[in-house]
Parts: C-alpha cells; structure tokens; sequence
C-alpha cells in the first residue's frame, strides 16, 4: 500500500496537541494543531501527519503535491532496471589480437550489467566448418571465466552462430 494514502493532511487531522516539523526539516516540539494548520497555510503548504501510530502524532509541514509525486517517482523506479543486450560480431577468421579487443569490450558489457551476445557470422564454404565457431566460443568461455552465466548456448541460426551470456549474480 502506497504511503501517500494513508496520510492524513490538513483539515482530516484530528489530534491535539502534536508533534510539528516545519517546512525546513527543523523540530518545532508539540504545538497545537489549530496552530500548526496556520503556520502551514501562511507558508502556502499542507499540514501532513506522517507518523499516526506516535503520541502525540508526528505532523510536518510540507508540498503534499511535490511528496506524493516523489513517492510515485520512487515506486516507479523500482526494480525496474532494464536489461540490455549487446551484441559482440565476430568471423571464423578474426585474428587472435582482434578477438581479444572484442572479449574485452563483451567484458566492459558485463561488468555494466548488460547482457552479451556473440554472433559469429559464416560466409560462403566457411559454413561447412562449424567446429571452428564452436572451439572460438569455447574459449570465450573460458577467458570470460566464472564470472558470466551463459544464458543461451551456441547454435546455428542460418549463416549465424549465436551464443548469449549474462553477468553471475553474486
């Protein structure tokens, strides 16, 4: 349950006295509500009660409008990192230097949380060879080490050999 619907603000708060916060975050010690309701309509702002369950009841003088937005914001955001997936190309004939600028960037990927995917690209009589691909991958596998997860092994798709890794949860 959201926390902005179970605030009581303004005129709904019944108890007096209570314990104030003003609009700057400063205790104000235990005022009268009638009081307090005041100080917030001169300031422009809400009286809102944020600890009900306390005695006397916690109240604090701020922008309802701008905390319940917030809140919003932040239960918004939540859990809801986006997964992202990079791909790395490689050739059954990509030099050994090369491959390994290119393990180095699928390791940057990682590291960043993104998910990697290797695609080995055949061309022509280089289909006929699949070993190679394969032996490639497998020494991917073995450099990017126990860090990885690997999500989907490597298989042919057409003239495409397609390998996906992810970062281990740890």
């Amino acid at each position: 349950m959201p926390i902005a619907k179970t605030l009581r603000l303004n005129e709904e708060i019944r108890y007096s006295p209570i314990r104030l916060i003003d609009a700057e975050n400063e205790q104000r010690g235990v005022v009268p509500v009638e009081e307090a309701k005041r100080m917030a309509r001169d300031l422009g702002l809400d009286l809102v009660e944020v600890a009900p369950q306390e005695r006397p009841p916690v109240c604090r003088i701020m922008d309802y409008g701008k905390f319940k937005y917030q809140q919003k914001r932040k239960q918004k955001g939540r859990g809801s990192h986006e997964i992202v997936l990079k791909e790395v190309r490689l050739r059954p004939k990509t030099d050994d230097n090369d491959r390994q600028i290119k393990i180095n960037r699928a390791i940057r990927f990682l590291g960043d949380g993104h998910k990697v995917q290797f695609t080995m690209l055949f061309r022509g009589r280089e289909r006929a060879h699949q070993e190679i691909g394969l032996d490639i991958f497998k020494g991917i596998l073995a450099e990017l080490g126990d860090e990885i997860k690997v999500e989907r092994h490597a298989r042919m798709e057409g003239s495409r050999m397609i390998m996906i890794v992810s970062p281990a949860k740890h």
